[in-house]
């Protein structure tokens, strides 16, 4: 068994000036023996810290990790029985790539029959065999990054930790590894933690994601609940491409409904990075312009999600729905919006359109091509069972 529990983990580094760089703060989830979890965040969040932290090759200033129900603070990195990739694949140049496999069975002092019978297996598993008598310049990037993977593996590790390891390849390449990198886990059964700031290789290769940003932790969960049930603004604008349309307004009753009423003459943009700052946020006013562009729109919310909106009567909240949860509409619909067609990008199978309601630019996906002419008003449909709200001030969900 390989299950790894960070509690409350937290890794300070000095800063100039004897100022001090948080890296991680407080951090507390486990990763389930011969689960593959992902590390999802932006630059600088505390991924790769995370990472080294459980390696073994930083010491954490507060908190504790445990591998197999044991503290492992005090314990070195060679003897916690962790291999980890990195981003740079670091392999030794001069060595052949059956060298590269053969060298940390060397250091461990594994027998000559040993060692020859994991590095066949790791070739063939891997689809190395051809390559083994190569140095590292006389193999293609895919055969790279195997080797790397495959250098790991051999040592046959309790827990396998992988920094960005896909990160400097190109888009085909990197969806053919992301393939192996499935099909490996599945045969190895290894307790895997993978770090990326891409969101298409954590919705692909995480059973788990948890998302980082600043040190903390935002959301952990699989990958439909995150993208489905985001925690929090950030998560909710980190995940999906194109990416959630959010929305500010204010929530009133009207008549017997529950309505969202955009708040117009304000910027779209959302500071969804500001979401652990609140000081740093500055509500949207409830008063409502009355001149603009277009006039701001209202959209009745579904009797269930009224139900739950109820209190939130003449409060501020940001709204947020995802492209392809919109569509162009037909006049006298219910529940439209009257938005201008700015631009449209084509790409085969779908195609992402852009529109400006006066205070908001949105994105709407639509399959196929849409081909129609720019700067022309559309009535646009949102699927209001599929909208999410957030509160202004500290970007956590309400419904």
């Amino acid at each position: 068994m390989a299950r790894v529990v960070l509690e409350r983990l937290t890794k300070v580094f000095g800063g100039p000036r004897g100022r001090h760089i948080q890296a991680v703060r407080d951090l507390s989830f486990a990763v389930e023996d011969k689960e593959l979890l992902v590390l999802a965040g932006p630059s600088g969040c505390g991924k790769t810290t995370t990472l080294r932290l459980i390696a073994g090759l930083e010491e954490p200033s507060a908190g504790t990790i445990s591998i197999d129900g044991k503290v492992v603070n005090d314990v070195p990195a060679r003897d916690r029985d962790v291999a980890m990739v990195f981003q740079n694949l670091a392999l030794y140049p001069h060595m052949t790539a059956r060298e590269n496999l053969t060298f940390g069975l060397k250091a461990r002092k594994h027998s000559k029959p040993e060692i020859s019978r994991r590095i066949e297996e790791a070739a063939a598993m891997l689809d190395l065999a051809d390559c083994l008598d190569r140095k590292p310049s006389e193999l293609s990037g895919g055969q790279r990054q195997r080797v790397a993977l495959g250098r790991a593996i051999v040592l046959r590790p309790k827990i396998l930790l992988l920094d960005e390891p896909l990160s400097n390849l190109d888009a085909p390449l990197r969806a053919r590894m992301r393939i192996e990198l499935s099909r490996l886990h599945a045969i190895v059964g290894t307790t895997m933690v993978y770090v990326t700031h891409e969101q298409t290789d954590a919705m692909i290769l995480g059973q788990r994601i948890a998302v980082l940003k600043d040190g903390e932790l935002q959301h952990i969960g699989d990958p439909m609940t995150l993208y489905r049930r985001p925690a929090n603004l950030f998560v909710a604008g980190f995940f999906g491409f194109p990416a959630m349309n959010f929305f500010r307004g204010i929530i009133i009753r009207k008549e017997q409904a529950v309505v969202f009423v955009e708040e117009g003459g304000r910027t779209g943009e959302i500071p969804t990075s500001n979401i652990q700052h609140p000081e740093k946020l500055q509500a949207p006013s409830s008063k409502i312009p009355e001149t603009n562009e277009m006039p701001p729109f209202e959209l009745q919310i579904t009797e269930k999600m009224g139900s739950r909106l109820g209190s939130f009567s003449g409060k501020p909240l940001i709204m947020g729905i995802r492209p392809e949860n919109m569509f162009i509409a037909n006049a006298g619909d219910n529940g439209i919006v009257r938005a201008k067609l700015e631009r449209i990008e084509l790409l085969g199978g779908e195609s992402h359109l852009h529109f400006s309601t006066g205070a908001h630019s949105l994105t709407v996906r639509s399959a196929g091509v849409e081909r129609a002419p720019v700067s022309r008003d559309v009535q646009l449909g949102f699927n209001m069972q599929s909208a999410h709200f957030f509160d202004v001030v500290s970007g956590a969900a309400v419904v």
